[in-house]
């Protein structure tokens, strides 16, 4: 058995060189399926969003996507292929990944596995925190909080030492623990990579979209989860398997920006995607665009499920750019409980 805690168990589980989940062949898709999979509306969605970014931006002369966990490229490529010839002329895409660059990918494409700093545009993190390695505690019988460790080669775990003081303060601040068998996965280290990828923004908008909880709303158990050939299994971090956790979206805010928190189902519905069936008046004067619009109307209505893909959290920051009125008028945007809300 070889024991050691969640953070550096994932660490090395997902991104070992050589051995790493991530650093697979298949890449993600081999996998799971995410809203980048699962319809080409979710990057002209995206597509969409850039559009009103240019647009809050006054149309800058560069204008940068970042794709953060770009897996295999393949949002990078969908939006590329949504744009308008204008705006491409000005592009500046980023794929950040720790997996090497994939065939096929434009050419504009630029592929780093470090955010890029001083952009002006869109970054755009799809189901990329809850890839970001963390710790995870449980209280004891006698009320201490300790880490929790786990076996690299069964996923069986065991209380360990107790915590450190900056993760009690966390856990004290965003996800207070208190009953015996209560467990926390501290979100510090997915605070620090959201705020250094924030922190690439000279102006823009920053938008991280994951499964998630705010405060209140808090997992009494952890959320740790595996997946590998397109089925969830034990989270056992052995680099066989994908092993992710929710994120505490609340937490992972950087303060000081103009914040905003909705659902995946309203985020997209704001830009246009709907799961609404075409009228069947059009099957009898178009039938071969019925059908298209049929199908297109699945898609959208896997994308806006509210028990699946839909019920993702969007957070949204915005960096010395004007809010965007698109999600400012949109139903179900809300700044949640507690959060500082403040328009540059």
């Amino acid at each position: 058995m070889t024991w050691m805690r969640w953070a550096p168990a994932m660490e090395r589980a997902l991104y070992e060189p050589g051995r790493g989940f991530y650093r697979r062949p298949e890449g993600p898709a081999g996998h799971f399926r995410t809203s980048v999979h699962a319809s080409p509306r979710f990057a002209r969605a995206v597509a969409r969003l850039l559009l009103e970014v240019d647009a809050a931006l006054g149309r800058p002369e560069e204008l940068a996507l970042v794709d953060m966990g770009a897996g295999r490229g393949e949002l990078l490529t969908g939006v590329l292929a949504e744009l308008p010839a204008e705006v491409l002329a000005r592009l500046r895409p980023y794929g950040v990944e720790i997996a090497g660059r994939p065939a096929g990918l434009p050419s504009t494409a630029l592929w780093t596995d470090e955010p890029p700093r001083g952009v002006t545009g869109l970054l755009f993190a799809n189901e990329w925190l809850d890839n970001v390695p963390l710790d995870a505690g449980e209280v004891d019988w006698d009320g201490v909080l300790r880490y929790l460790e786990v076996d690299t080669a069964t996923g069986e775990q065991r209380l360990g030492e107790p915590v450190s003081a900056a993760d009690a303060a966390w856990a004290k601040r965003w996800w207070p623990v208190a009953e015996p068998g209560e467990v926390v996965e501290f979100g510090g280290p997915r605070d620090a990579a959201w705020a250094r990828a924030v922190a690439g923004l000279e102006r823009g908008l920053a938008v991280a979209v994951d499964y998630g909880h705010t405060a209140g709303r808090r997992p009494p158990f952890g959320t740790f989860a595996g997946f590998r050939d397109g089925r969830e299994v034990a989270p056992v971090p052995d680099g066989s398997c994908d092993v992710t956790a929710h994120v505490a979206l609340d937490s992972v805010a950087v303060p000081g920006l103009h914040s905003l928190w909705t659902t995946q189902r309203d985020a997209l519905r704001a830009l246009g995607v709907s799961g609404e069936r075409p009228a069947l008046a059009l099957a009898a004067s178009d039938p071969v665009g019925y059908l298209r619009a049929l199908s297109g109307a699945g898609e959208g209505a896997e994308l806006t499920d509210p028990g699946g893909l839909g019920g993702f959290g969007w957070l949204l920051q915005a960096v010395r750019v004007p809010p965007l009125g698109i999600f400012e008028r949109a139903p179900g945007v809300q700044a949640p409980p507690g959060w500082q809300t403040l328009t540059p």
